[in-house]
């Protein structure tokens, strides 16, 4: 019998397909803007300055200095160029960084969002906000966060660097785990973790022989549409808290620790809630998911330990101290020796138990 359950979908507008960058313009007039404002990182300043050209008059600038944690005075610094331009929506064309940095806006101004993403971080579905400040990374929920418009075309991810694509691919594998033993889960946040969470783990084997494979690229990419979309229908839990203490604490690389910290948390709560975890399990082939998670990650050439992302050893204590002060609601109880456990064999590269 199927239990009551309640649940919101996303208002927002998703286009998928090759070639889907080009309606850019489209979009922005359907939203009935005409002054948008470009975001990138410094990395893909480029790409937005030849977005910028395509729009012509419909684009009054490029800000490509969005950072990873989203610091609040990056979101000061854009917004300074905000008010300068007049813009009134944003296109954020990149990965998590740039999405976050769309959404900090909006999350001030309520400025109209297209998200164009070209990596599978999967927050551009979600209305969730994690920024940082004084090295503390905190999350926001608000309607007026989640982007209006998603462009999704897999031909811009075809040159994402593999380690990249690996990487960036598991973090999104994350979000949908995490929503399969949510709290507030339901029958259909668990239909789209599941369906997410196969999709991305068949697209890695395929995208490690060839990144190239636009297919596989397509399959990645819906994946992480999924994936995101999940996480902003229902809660979070012990895996994204340790992200989030990780990365704002220490400034490590936010998709690279999801990458590290998700075989394990995995491995920690289905020692509590296994029939929970069992699309995880059924998508690797394997009957122990977060030990299959940890294998998958070392035969993708994906980072498996904390310290090699340059955690500090004496942070272990530091870390779980913060997990254990303020925890998330998660399945399985919470005590500090077996969180200190968790992040050192994180740190090492431990396989979760056999």
């Amino acid at each position: 019998m199927i239990q009551a359950f309640d649940y919101a979908g996303s208002p927002a507008r998703v286009i998928f397909g090759n070639g889907a960058q080009s309606r850019t313009g489209e979009m922005i007039r359907d939203l009935g803007c005409k002054r948008a404002l470009i975001l990138t990182t410094p990395f893909q300043a480029g790409a937005g300055e030849a977005l910028a050209s395509e729009l012509g008059e419909l684009c009054v600038g490029v800000y490509s200095n969005a950072t990873m944690h989203t610091p609040i005075e990056v979101t000061d610094e854009a917004m300074a160029m905000v008010n300068e331009t007049g813009a009134d929506c944003t296109i954020a064309l990149g990965g998590g960084s740039t999405t976050g940095l769309g959404k900090a806006i909006a999350y001030r101004t309520d400025l109209p969002q297209v998200v164009i993403p070209t990596t599978y971080a999967g927050s551009e579905v979600t209305p969730i906000l994690g920024q940082t400040e004084n090295e503390i990374k905190t999350t926001v929920k608000d309607p007026k966060i989640l982007p209006e418009v998603v462009i999704y075309d897999p031909t811009l991810t075809v040159g994402l660097p593999l380690d990249m694509t690996i990487t960036s691919a598991m973090n999104a594998v994350a979000h949908a785990v995490e929503a399969l033993y949510a709290r507030d889960r339901n029958p259909i946040s668990s239909l789209m973790a599941s369906e997410g969470i196969k999709a991305i783990l068949q697209a890695l084997p395929a995208l490690r022989d060839n990144p190239e494979d636009l297919s596989a690229r397509s399959d990645a990419l819906y994946g992480a549409w999924l994936c995101g979309s999940v996480l902003g229908s229902v809660g979070m839990a012990l895996h994204h808290k340790l992200c989030h203490i990780l990365g704002g604490t220490f400034d490590l690389p936010h998709a690279e620790t999801h990458t590290v910290i998700l075989p394990h948390a995995t491995a920690f709560n289905a020692a509590a809630v296994p029939e929970l975890l069992t699309p995880v399990a059924d998508a690797l082939g394997v009957e122990k998911p977060g030990l299959g998670l940890f294998e998958l990650a070392q035969s993708i050439g994906a980072p498996t330990t904390l310290k090699e992302l340059g955690m500090p050893e004496d942070g272990i204590d530091r870390a779980a101290e913060l997990a254990f002060a303020n925890p998330y609601w998660n399945p399985r109880e919470i005590e500090r020796p077996l969180i200190r456990r968790l992040i050192e064999k994180a740190y090492h590269g431990i396989p979760p138990a056999r």
